[in-house]
């Protein structure tokens, strides 16, 4: 059995458009080769010509279940944002969504009924539309989802400790979606970006001729900037006349705790 590594997924999903489960799939069937899955891809009854559009388009859909014990989000991407906000699209959006939520651990990338529907939607579109990407949360949770112009490009998905509160979740979730944090807390951030700001930092001061020691403790403010500025629990809550304050006040303030969130922008990875 060949190696199937991200490279090979993403290569052939810039190639096909389709979502990453999918390709990894189409590969492990092909056994490793790209000229085979994309063929097998091709037998599923897609035109070539709309499998080789890049699927950059569409539209995001976020639930809650009634008890708000389960939130999910789907994302299917096509190639126009006309499609992308036709009634075929939302239809999907909305079916696969109530799948989510009735079974949480149900696979979308491998739910026959998805798939027909998506290759119809292809067909009666002439467009590339597939599954984008897929999230679930548990606990105590709420979605959000932002639409301008009735464009649903941004859902956020949040799970709290604390007593469910609608206005906490929509408030953070307007956060979330504007703010664009990069991790939840400051221990989330990938180490090896810490370091490269650190040393862009230091290297910047230096540069003005400050001496090593003093490079150091200029770099730790703006490392403390830069946390304030990509971390969510370190941002100002973006509603200053809710309340003035960082997103960690604001929660404390409230009396819940921020356990995980998601964020899907169609477009962004």
């Amino acid at each position: 059995m060949a190696e199937i590594t991200a490279k090979l997924v993403n290569e052939l999903r810039n190639k096909t458009g389709l979502g990453m489960m999918e390709c990894k799939k189409a590969l492990v069937e092909a056994d490793g080769d790209i000229e085979k899955a994309f063929e097998n891809i091709r037998k599923k009854g897609v035109k070539t010509s709309v499998l080789e559009r890049a699927a950059g388009e569409g539209r995001v859909f976020a639930a809650t279940s009634a008890d708000h014990k389960t939130s999910v989000a789907v994302e299917i991407n096509c190639n126009t944002d006309f499609t992308a906000k036709s009634d075929v699209v939302l239809k999907i959006l909305e079916k696969a969504a109530h799948k989510l939520l009735h079974n949480p651990t149900h696979s979308l990338a491998d739910d026959a009924e998805l798939k027909e529907e998506l290759v119809e939607a292809s067909r009666q579109t002439g467009e590339n539309v597939v599954l984008g990407r897929t999230a679930v949360v548990t606990g105590t949770t709420g979605s959000y989802l932002y639409s301008t112009a009735g464009k649903g490009k941004i859902a956020v998905l949040i799970s709290i400790a604390g007593p469910h509160s609608d206005e906490v979740i929509s408030h953070l979730g307007m956060h979330i979606a504007a703010a664009r944090p990069l991790a939840m807390t400051r221990a989330e951030v990938a180490p090896e970006m810490v370091a490269k700001e650190k040393e862009i930092a230091v290297e910047q001061a230096k540069s003005s001729g400050k001496p090593q020691a003093i490079a150091e403790k200029i770099a730790e403010g703006k490392m403390n900037a830069f946390y304030a500025e990509r971390v969510l629990l370190d941002q100002e809550f973006i509603k200053a006349d809710s309340f003035k304050g960082t997103v960690s006040a604001m929660l404390k303030a409230k009396g819940v705790t921020l356990q995980k969130y998601v964020r899907i922008e169609v477009g962004q990875q």
